[in-house]
């Protein structure tokens, strides 16, 4: 069980967050250099001294984010893949194990609402499919988490020129990216666990490929590796009521594909709207139990977290990122694995 944690500028404090029962390590990441560029040793040398000096373990980098030149093929790419081979070299230098990344252009997230508000007071992050659809691209964007990375003119020119860019053009840049960095992260012992979209379905005209059962499997066809592999987002994958997580996590974690889990539940309307609620079963529309039984099962041994969770008892900081909902997702979710374990054993 691990927690994210954004550096000593998160308001969530470190040492706070080493209370949390079950607790073995912290997801972090160099947050302060230009997307693209390399990371300095130095820096995650501090970072990684910083988190085992409050008795965590620093394995899991989330993420290391692939600049959209890569994505776009633009010739520039061969100078960026070549920065980020050396991030992958620099992180198994401190002793990360696994390597979060995703592809998804232009933003890794999307959501209309920061702060929703449940009958219950908490606060939770949603996405509004009916608001998006009415949204005309032409004339800007201003959603949560758009307009604070991009200037209006910078966005429009970025969403211009993935105009030229289809769902086979990103996986052929995908491929040409991945043939790049796998023999590295093999090479020094790393695990690339690629997130999948967030939500998974197209938005804008954005081309999006890693969002059900055949888009993964293809990924993981590309590069026939177990270093390349998976971030499971439950959160994610389920914001599609067709994707089974379930069945999901039963078959890619037979194949050693799963390295990292995220693990969170989500409402889910039939037309893709959805709000993050509590880790619970009964509070989403996906069965948690389910999920971290085929974890068990299949004698899972990586990394998880609980994703976001809900801003409760008057927190405030980043959505999705304050410290109470996390800690009780963190102990639910032990809660369920030690039942588990000690009532089933595993199928395999």
């Amino acid at each position: 069980m691990t927690f994210r944690w954004y550096g000593d500028t998160d308001p969530v404090k470190l040492e706070y967050i080493r209370q949390i029962p079950g607790l073995y390590g912290i997801v972090s990441a160099i947050y302060d250099i230009p997307v693209g560029e390399v990371w300095p040793l130095d820096k995650l040398q501090a970072l990684r001294a910083r988190i085992e000096g409050a008795g965590l373990k620093f394995e899991v980098v989330e993420s290391v984010p692939t600049h959209e030149d890569i994505k776009l093929g633009k010739p520039t790419r061969d100078r960026l893949i070549a920065n980020f081979q050396q991030n992958i070299r620099h992180c198994a230098a401190v002793g990360v194990k696994v390597i979060c990344y995703n592809f998804m252009p232009v933003f890794d997230w999307t959501r209309t609402e920061m702060a929703k508000e449940l009958p219950d007071g908490s606060f939770t992050l949603a996405f509004d499919a009916r608001a998006v659809a009415k949204i005309d691209p032409e004339k800007g964007i201003a959603l949560p988490g758009w307009d604070a990375s991009y200037k209006p003119e910078q966005l429009k020119s970025l969403l211009a020129e993935y105009k030229a860019v289809n769902e086979e053009t990103l996986w052929t840049n995908l491929e040409y990216f991945l043939k790049a960095i796998i023999p590295v992260a093999e090479g020094v012992g790393i695990k690339m666990a690629m997130h999948p979209d967030d939500p998974p379905r197209p938005i804008f005209g954005l081309p999006r490929i890693v969002k059900n059962r055949e888009d993964l499997q293809r990924l993981v066809n590309i590069v026939d590796s177990t270093a390349n592999g998976l971030t499971l987002c439950s959160g994610s994958l389920g914001a599609d009521l067709c994707n089974n997580v379930e069945a999901l996590v039963r078959e890619f974690g037979s194949q050693g594909r799963i390295h990292f889990g995220h693990l969170r539940n989500v409402k889910v309307e039939p037309d893709g709207t959805f709000y993050e609620s509590t880790h619970r079963s009964c509070d989403g529309s996906l069965d948690m139990a389910a999920i971290v039984k085929a974890y068990h099962d299949i004698g899972f041994e990586g990394y998880v977290r609980p994703d976001h969770g809900r801003m409760i008892w008057g927190e405030t900081g980043k959505p999705g990122y304050g410290l109470y909902d996390r800690a009780l997702g963190a102990v639910y979710l032990n809660g369920l694995w030690e039942a588990i374990s000690k009532y089933s054993p595993p199928a395999h």
